[in-house]
């Protein structure tokens, strides 16, 4: 402002010295001369010039007030808008918060592995959806059936043995054909945190479908971890196979002696409580169990057919006990070897009888029952069977090992049963044994279950897809497995001593091909060789000569599509 000022000034002088100028010019205008024309000349050409300025700055002067108008009302416009964005981005803010608290306050829905899974938004409540489907086909290699009378495979049961109950037409002629092995729906989860459930339903079948029953259904509370304690319906921890989930065994069936020793006091559906702990190098469980669901009306063990059979009420259930422990002695980064033992202990059997007509309780009514279809249900067939033994008690013992390598894994237990008659007959000892192994040509490897101590099927490392040229995961397996329900079966051709259990012995040879295309689906492809050593025991309920092998040979394939999540 103040050069502003001073320009103005100087250009006030310069006016005035140049009005003085022309005044004193005029006076003076009869003694100019040229050289004053000149200079006076210029005089008026700087007044004019001057004149411009003046006029110009006046015009820039304007026009700054102008502009300093305009900035000020663009001041003030940009301060509103400025308020009015503040407030906007708080707005906003709130509505975010708003919005993210009432997403968090709802349920959540999950697909891992394309299991729906719901849960509560602080995880308290879970329920997971959870089905398996498995469709078994199969076709028997046997010799065609000739006429009983010199054909003689037969099967039934050995004690106690009537025409009514030896199967001789399906001995000789297994069923080709398919069936629902499992059909299972149901649901699990968690309540409050520390609380599990699970309720299970299964309408498959052994041989044939069932009309449907409860499979599973119990609760437990998981506050005590590492320990956890379980009461309801479950398959009861008792051996390695027996704990790896049936959605990723080796082979179609579990080995024949695993299937008849957990029968014995635990298996599928045995009503029970008991308690189990576990951390990645360790486990432990034990258990007391009851009966089997669906089996109410009968207090005779059938291992393999659980809760299929019986029509008249028992006078009282079975009442056993059950325990598990494995170890980890050695592990490493991509292998481990895991060593355990289990048993049972049936310290009651059903009864059958009840009092007898003196007010006794007799030990007859007592029965076990040990028996198995080779290792493949499409036929349910049970060529080895012990019959009903009087009982007053049972007990199995076994041991387990377990190795993997990267994608190599091996496993076998060894097992033996004992049953403690009550009709004063010899005691009788059966066992068995198997050892199976698997090895994935893609290189992938069967994860460690610690809850189970079981090794569980793999993580996939490519799903499979023609587009991508991704296969799955590829599996192969072996395995050789002989369970023998014989005691002092003497010769062959001789008749049964009075302490004879001739059950008979099953050996079976199996390899295999597992396809994982995705987690959910899983088909298998079994080849089982199957020897049947064992003698009559009845000549006349059989229709055999007597001590003749009622045994035989063949071979069976096998083919499961599963799908399970």
């Amino acid at each position: 402002m103040t050069a502003r000022f001073d320009l103005r000034a100087a250009l006030v002088a310069g006016v005035a010295l140049g009005a003085l100028a022309m005044a004193s010019g005029a006076a003076a205008a009869t003694f100019r001369t040229t050289d004053e024309d000149a200079r006076l000349a210029k005089l008026e050409a700087a007044v004019a010039a001057l004149q411009s300025q003046v006029a110009q700055t006046q015009q820039v002067q304007a026009q700054n007030d102008t502009l300093a108008k305009q900035n000020a009302e663009l001041k003030s416009e940009v301060g509103q808008l400025q308020a009015q964005v503040t407030d906007l981005k708080a707005t906003t803010i709130e509505q975010i918060s708003d919005v993210r608290q009432t997403a968090d306050a709802q349920p959540k829905v999950s697909f891992v592995n394309g299991r729906p899974t719901f849960s509560t938004a602080d995880g308290q409540f879970t329920a997971a959806l959870r089905g398996q489907l498995q469709l078994d086909t199969a076709a028997y290699l046997q010799d065609a059936p000739g006429p009983t009378s010199t054909d003689l495979r037969r099967d039934g049961p050995a004690l106690g043995a009537s025409a009514s109950n030896v199967d001789a037409g399906h001995a000789r002629d297994l069923k080709d054909g398919t069936f629902w092995r499992r059909a299972r729906i149901g649901v699990d989860g968690t309540a409050y945190g520390d609380w599990d459930y699970r309720i299970l339903f299964d309408f498959g079948g052994s041989g044939v479908e069932d009309a449907g029953q409860l499979y599973e259904a119990w609760a437990q509370y998981s506050g005590f971890r590492p320990f956890h304690i379980r009461a309801g319906a479950w398959p009861q921890p008792i051996g390695l196979e027996d704990q790896l989930s049936t959605n990723n065994q080796l082979f179609l069936e579990r080995p024949g002696i695993s299937d008849v020793a957990r029968n014995v006091a635990a298996g599928d559906t045995r009503i029970g409580a008991g308690a189990f702990g576990y951390d990645n190098y360790w486990f432990v469980s034990g258990d007391i169990t009851g009966r089997t669901i669906g089996a109410v009306n009968t207090g005779t063990i059938i291992t393999g057919t659980p809760g299929s059979i019986g029509t008249a009420q028992t006078y009282g259930d079975q009442v056993g006990f059950v325990g598990r422990g494995v170890v980890t002695p050695f592990h490493g980064d991509d292998w481990r070897l895991n060593i355990g033992v289990h048993g049972s202990y049936v310290d009651r059997p059903g009864d059958t009888a009840g009092p007898a007509t003196n007010g006794l309780i007799p030990d007859t009514g007592f029965e076990i029952k040990l028996a198995d279809t080779p290792e493949l249900r499409v036929d349910g067939t049970q060529f080895i069977n012990t019959g009903g033994i009087p009982a007053r008690s049972a007990d199995t013992f076994g041991g387990e090992v377990a190795a993997q390598k990267g994608p190599l894994f091996v496993e076998g237990e060894i097992e033996t049963i004992h049953v403690d008659r009550s009709d004063g007959i010899n005691s009788p000892t059966f066992g068995g044994w198997y050892v199976e192994g698997s090895w994935f040509l893609t290189g992938e490897s069967r994860l460690y279950n610690a809850s189970t101590a079981s090794f569980d099927g793999p993580a996939l490392a490519h799903n499979f897809s023609l587009k991508q040229h991704q296969w799955g995961a590829w599996e192969f397996v072996a395995r050789y497995s002989d369970t023998d329900l014989n005691y002092d079966a003497g010769q062959p051709g001789t008749a049964p001593l009075a302490d004879s259990i001739r059950g008979g012995e099953q050996k079976i040879a199996s390899v295999g091909l597992n396809w994982y295309p995705n987690p959910v689906f899983h088909f298998m492809f079994d080849f089982d060789h199957v020897e049947i050593d064992r003698l009559s025991p009845s000549a006349t309920a059989y229709s055999t000569p007597t001590g003749a092998e009622i045994g035989q040979t063949y071979n069976v394939i096998a083919v499961r599509t599963q799908a399970a999540f």
